[in-house]
């Protein structure tokens, strides 16, 4: 199978140790691009995975501010991203959006720092990679008042088919990840059978999520095979199908490939 991991953070302290090794499993098993995620830790640095994508032909990159650092954004933060945005191997602005689980950021600043990359995604004509978590009402709502010009990811969707619903409304592709193999999903699972198929993407959000059966580890891009095989199942498919499929929604939506 050929595979795009459509969210990984390579640039985790996880993978310090043996991050050239793991990207050379991923590329054995099957995946041929991988979309590193750029929030890293936050500002200052807002290059966290563009420096890998520059290292790496198949690897591409996000920039963005994560709801937790939204606190750390300024001015210059959001002049920067401007400036990268711009960068041949940025695919996207992400991961944006709220979370009200942790609260690591004021809600009133993650708000006014979501809806400032949702300005400067449309500036830039990229589309955007949504994390929302205890947020959802918010997270549609500042959505449905900025659009959705260039397309955008639901990654990691953990919604229902009702949810389902809302987003591809809008145009979202839902991204698919480790959840999808947890015993109690049952939600996403719907979601993930009821998903158009122009419209699927698959994921593995490593080191975290680890599908089964390697739940409880630190997860990479090499099991993003497991996923696409479960997801298989559910929509009655091959996993080569699931394969073909998502790549190819991948590289429609950034114009890759």
């Amino acid at each position: 199978m050929k595979l795009v991991d459509s969210h990984c953070h390579l640039d985790d302290e996880k993978f310090d140790a043996d991050r050239e090794a793991t990207i050379a499993r991923a590329r054995e098993a099957g995946v041929e691009r991988m979309m590193a995620i750029g929030t890293g830790n936050g500002p200052p640095d807002l290059e966290a995975a563009l420096r890998l994508a520059r290292e790496y032909e198949f690897i591409y990159a996000t920039v963005g501010v994560h709801p937790h650092d939204a606190a750390k954004a300024t001015p210059e933060t959001f002049d920067r991203l401007a400036d990268l945005a711009h960068e041949p191997k940025v695919l996207a602005i992400g991961e944006i959006g709220l979370d009200y689980h942790y609260d690591f950021s004021p809600r009133d600043t993650q708000r006014r720092v979501f809806a400032q990359q949702l300005e400067l995604a449309a500036h830039a004509r990229k589309p955007i990679v949504i994390h929302t978590r205890e947020a959802w009402d918010d997270t549609m709502a500042l959505i449905r008042e900025h659009g959705l010009p260039f397309g955008g990811i639901m990654h990691c969707f953990t919604g229902g088919a009702k949810e389902a619903g809302q987003v591809l409304e809008l145009g979202f592709h839902l991204s698919f990840g480790g959840i999808l193999t947890f015993p109690k999903a049952d939600d996403v699972r719907q979601a993930a059978a009821c998903t158009p198929e122009d419209r699927l993407l698959i994921e593995t959000d490593s080191p975290y999520l680890a599908p089964v059966p390697h739940r409880g580890k630190r997860n990479e891009p090499a099991f993003l095979a497991e996923t696409a095989r479960r997801l298989a199942e559910l929509r009655g498919a091959a996993p080569e199908d699931i394969a073909r499929v998502t790549t190819g929604n991948f590289d429609r939506l950034f114009h890759v490939g």
